[in-house]
Parts: structure tokens; C-alpha cells; sequence
């Protein structure tokens, strides 16, 4: 379940870093001063979502979310602003690839959301608990066999819990796409 988490948070944060990406571009397709406005939103947009995915601390978090979804705002209604009268198909394109941004947001923050539930993480203890009973009972030798399960499953339980919590441990999720594409957007 952790492994399967962390690659869904992994795919969610290239497909977020797609859409950002295809918006720039698209941004093209508005008159030369919405255009403008679009990239200087979506670039502040891109550095909130990059420090969304390297923030620990939760009041920063909280900030965070809120200058996302004040920019989300913005580059909605930006981007409602730059629409003529007479809407052609592909100003569609923008408004449907501005959905794709805000969309992957929320993709995104489903998927940090969701974690191992607590009644498995009992249940995985409670098992952990009986074999380890059952081991040290039907152990004969007073040698350091004894110790190899419990100690093999404190490492799984440990990789479990690390792989399952996004924000904290060893293994985190990096914004790799997202930092590759700021990095593309302002050498531009």
C-alpha cells in the first residue's frame, strides 16, 4: 500500500508539472499582455508547488496553501479575463489546460492525503506481535536467532512508515519534474 502511495504521489507530481508546463505554453495563444500576466502567475504558481513538496513544517504548509489557492484564483479569472467575446477553439484550449493546473492540484493533494489507515497499521502490529510470539516460543537455541524477526520486521515496519509519510523520513517524494520545469521557464 506505501509503495503504491509513493508512486501515485511520484506520477501526480509529474502530471502537475505537465500541466504547468503545457499552460506556459499555451499562454502564447492569449494576446501578447494576458500572455504575460499568464507566465508571471504560473511561475509564481510553480515555486508555491515546489515548496508545497519540500515543506515540513505545518504552518508554513498552511501558507502555502493559501498563496496556492490565491494564485489558483488569479490565474483563473486571468485567464476568464483574456477571453474575447467571441470564444474560438482554441481559446478553449487554454481554459481546459487551466483546468488541467488546477485539477493537478487537487490530484496532488489527495494523494499526500492518503495513507495507510490506522486499523491496518494495527492489525500489521498485531501480527508482527503474534509472530514474533510464536517465533521466540518455538525457539529452542538460546542463540541471536531470537532476535533476527523481531529485528526484520522493525526494519519493514520502519521502511513502511517511511515510505507512507510524505513529508517526514528518508525517503520524500522530490519535485524533480517541477524544479526541471522552473528551471526550463526561467531560462526563457
Amino acid at each position: 500500500m506505501a509503495v503504491s502511495r509513493y508512486d501515485q504521489r511520484k506520477n501526480f507530481e509529474e502530471a502537475e508539472a505537465n500541466a504547468i508546463g503545457t499552460e506556459y505554453l499555451r499562454a502564447d495563444i492569449l494576446p501578447p499582455a494576458e500572455a504575460a500576466k499568464l507566465r508571471d502567475l504560473l511561475r509564481s504558481y510553480l515555486d508555491q508547488r515546489i515548496a508545497f513538496y519540500v515543506a515540513r513544517d505545518s504552518g508554513q504548509i498552511a501558507q502555502i496553501n493559501a498563496e496556492t489557492a490565491r494564485l489558483q484564483a488569479e490565474l483563473w479569472s486571468g485567464v476568464l479575463r483574456a477571453l474575447t467575446a467571441q470564444q474560438t477553439a482554441v481559446e478553449a484550449l487554454v481554459v481546459s489546460g487551466m483546468n488541467d493546473v488546477l485539477n493537478s492540484q487537487g490530484y496532488t493533494q489527495a494523494a499526500w492525503w492518503n495513507r495507510i489507515p490506522v486499523a491496518a497499521w494495527g492489525l500489521m502490529g498485531l501480527v508482527a506481535i503474534a509472530c514474533s510470539l510464536l517465533f521466540g516460543y518455538g525457539e529452542r537455541y538460546t542463540s541471536g536467532l531470537a532476535l533476527v524477526l523481531p529485528v526484520i520486521v522493525s526494519i519493514a515496519f520502519f521502511l513502511i512508515a517511511d515510505i507512507d509519510s510524505p513529508r517526514a523520513g528518508v525517503i520524500r517524494v522530490l519535485p524533480q519534474n517541477l524544479i526541471a520545469l522552473s528551471q526550463t521557464i526561467t531560462a526563457r
